[in-house]
């Protein structure tokens, strides 16, 4: 039988491999900083278990990347951080982050196996599913019990199943509004806690860059992000339903560099891009019409911010390329 581990990557593999890989040395060295000040004895074994993780991904990855002859990515190195500056986050933030990280990290790899076909990729993808899976274990079990996890909010169960009569169930601007679904309750949700996370994370970086283009970046970011926490916040309060709490006092006053400008930036805009997804799940599961247009009038703001970011990584040679397909006008003519 045919070795299938001999035939090249798709362009798929390609794409979820070189992802992977420069997500991972990310990873390694944002976890160094909090590994480093972690005062919390039951967090340490979490940050343990996601830095673990990484480094066997990049290990895996470097070795696969070798014997392909595919050129390994710069991503990022120890360069990138200090693991001994002052402390820059709360270890209960900490737990927060490495909380979203896993589920990032469980859609990541979820979509990568339903791209691959190599069979020693398909295992490698589902040993990173694995490890998100666990390090989403760990983060929620231990939150529960220090009392530090935010649950969605509790509604009444339905009396019985129904089915929609009347188009009305789709206004939301005049007339008779109905109550949020529970779908739409939790996209809600979601959307408020991850902008708090990641207003959290650019309030640091915004205390700690030394560039003044990158620092006024993550200021109007700051900003926007606010302006969403607010929004999502005030329809659940109508509704007479909680919204999870922000996490800007998990942010110390240390203003010395924490990591290169170059990760913060490359940070900041892979939450971006979760962001964008993010929103585009909530419109198709907001059937109530004020709703979708809420995420779709939100979206062209974060997708122009993610723009200006990329501009000033390319302008400073800090976005890596993704590899390409070839230009066959080029080779046709030689150029």
């Amino acid at each position: 039988m045919e070795d299938k581990t001999k035939i090249r990557f798709t362009a798929a593999e390609m794409a979820t491999l070189w992802t992977q890989y420069i997500n991972d040395t990310a990873t390694v060295c944002v976890l160094s900083h909090f590994l480093e000040k972690v005062e919390d004895k039951e967090v340490r074994p979490v940050i343990e278990f996601a830095m673990n993780g990484s480094k066997h991904n990049i290990a895996f990855l470097t070795d696969l990347f070798t014997k392909e002859n595919f050129p390994i990515p710069i991503g990022f190195t120890e360069k990138d951080v200090y693991p001994d500056a002052p402390r820059l986050f709360s270890d209960t933030f900490t737990l927060m982050y490495l909380k979203n990280m896993s589920i990032l990290a469980m859609a990541a790899a979820s979509a990568a196996l339903g791209f691959v076909t190599r069979p020693d990729i398909i295992s490698f993808f589902k040993i990173v599913l694995k490890t998100a899976v666990g390090l989403q274990d760990l983060t929620r079990e231990l939150m529960l019990a220090q009392g530090t996890y935010v649950r969605p909010p509790f509604t009444s169960y339905p009396d019985k199943p129904d089915f929609v009569e009347k188009q009305k169930f789709l206004a939301g601007y005049f007339g008779e509004v109905r109550p949020l679904t529970v779908q739409e309750i939790t996209m809600l949700f979601n959307n408020v806690q991850t902008n708090a996370i990641g207003k959290t994370l650019i309030v640091g970086f915004a205390q700690t860059s030394q560039n003044k283009e990158v620092k006024e970046f993550f200021i109007r970011g700051k900003k926007i992000a606010q302006k969403h926490i607010d929004l999502f916040s005030e329809i659940l309060k109508k509704e007479d339903l909680p919204a999870p709490m922000t996490w800007d006092t998990a942010v110390t006053d240390s203003t010395y560099p924490v990591y290169s400008d170059k990760l913060m930036m490359f940070h900041i805009s892979a939450m971006i891009a979760a962001g964008i997804g993010n929103y585009g799940a909530s419109m198709s599961g907001s059937p109530r019409r004020d709703l979708g247009l809420k995420y779709a009038s939100l979206i062209p703001e974060i997708a122009l911010y993610a723009e200006d970011g990329a501009n000033i990584m390319i302008k400073h040679a800090w976005l890596e390329e993704p590899p390409q397909t070839d230009r066959r006008d080029h080779l046709i003519k030689g150029d």
